[in-house]
């Protein structure tokens, strides 16, 4: 096809990037579609990949103009990279935000201490259960007294300081459904935030409701989602790196992200050709970006179709997100990205 022409504004750099530090993870929750199927033949030569230090560095450095918000990792758990500290210390010596979600067993005193120490922005932990029978289910392990040590370990770190933003999550699916509201009152002021978001399966989130007509995905105009080889994929729903637009280590970060091959995905979306994007057909993830926010029992309440965060009134001066505005619009909610939580 002849060069194409978008629609909607593409910023010259991502406002965020995801970026896998290393392909691996200690648990293997059967929700997770890249490590809950150890017999997946997609695994192969896939698993326990590093993103070289150095490499990483360049990433960075091309994307200083930009001060985006770093996520450390795709579908693995950041802590198993043997090099955590070295790319978490380069994130934060560029002045970016670093906002990262972690499954907890790893978290000992001393990495809490370090992430107060370099003001990492967020830390999310992925707890999903109020019970062990059902942690079990949903995470495969019952060690629920341990996650629970894990949040305590980083709001004594933290102490009254402003940073990390503390936060737990909860990906709500058939297995734990009953435990929702009991998870939010146990947690909701506690932490900083909750986060309840929806089961991704079969390229879809299935308990999503959309309403009125479908919009180009603003993941695609906000969002770099980038494999530990450097390849990139035009979504981070994209475990596997099926979607490769490009590799940021060979071509740039630019280069990529204002490349041929991504902004004919971007093109698609915006007339509508959805099957010429497989991998996004049947994908609501495109309406989670408008939102409604409002103040109920002392939180702030953002509410998407795919996540909704409980923010504690008494903890919003170290979040960074805008505040009390319903947007229905995704591509206004672009500016919204650089929430800490």
């Amino acid at each position: 096809m002849d060069q194409v022409t978008n629609h909607w504004e593409v910023p010259a750099l991502p406002p965020r990037v995801i970026m896998d530090l290393r392909t691996d993870c200690n648990l293997k929750c059967p929700m997770c579609i890249v490590h809950g199927d150890p017999n997946n033949p997609l695994l192969k030569d896939f698993l326990r990949r590093d993103m070289p230090v150095d490499k990483a560095a360049n990433l960075l450095d091309d994307l200083i103009d930009a001060q985006p918000m770093i996520m450390p990792s795709l579908w693995s758990e950041p802590l198993l990279s043997r090099k955590f500290r070295e790319h978490a210390r380069a994130i934060k010596e560029r002045g970016f935000t670093l906002a990262m979600n972690t499954n907890g067993l790893l978290l000992r005193d001393d990495l809490a201490a370090f992430f107060v120490e370099i003001e990492v922005d967020a830390v999310s932990i992925s707890i999903d259960a109020t019970t062990k029978e059902t942690l079990m289910k949903v995470r495969g392990i019952d060690k629920l007294e341990k996650l629970h040590k894990a949040v305590d370990t980083m709001l004594t770190a933290r102490g009254d300081k402003q940073l990390p933003r503390i936060g737990v999550s909860f990906t709500e699916q058939a297995e734990n459904e009953h435990e929702r509201a009991e998870f939010i009152q146990r947690w909701a002021h506690k932490v900083d935030f909750v986060r309840v978001g929806e089961l991704f399966v079969d390229g879809g989130f299935p308990n999503v409701k959309v309403e009125g007509p479908r919009k180009p995905c603003p993941a695609l105009y906000s969002t770099m989602a980038i494999h530990a080889n450097g390849n990139t994929s035009y979504c981070c729903l994209d475990g596997f790196g099926e979607t490769n637009v490009g590799n940021v280590f060979e071509q740039g970060v630019s280069a990529v992200w204002n490349g041929e091959e991504l902004n004919k995905v971007r093109y698609y979306h915006e007339t509508g050709q959805w099957d010429k994007v497989p991998f996004c057909k049947n994908c609501e993830r495109w309406a989670s970006y408008g939102f409604e926010e409002f103040i109920e029992d002392g939180m702030l309440i953002r509410r998407s179709p795919e996540y909704t965060y409980y923010n504690d009134l008494k903890r919003l001066e170290n979040w960074s997100g805008g505040l009390l505005g319903t947007h229905k619009d995704p591509q206004e909610s672009l500016e919204e990205l650089a929430v800490g939580d």
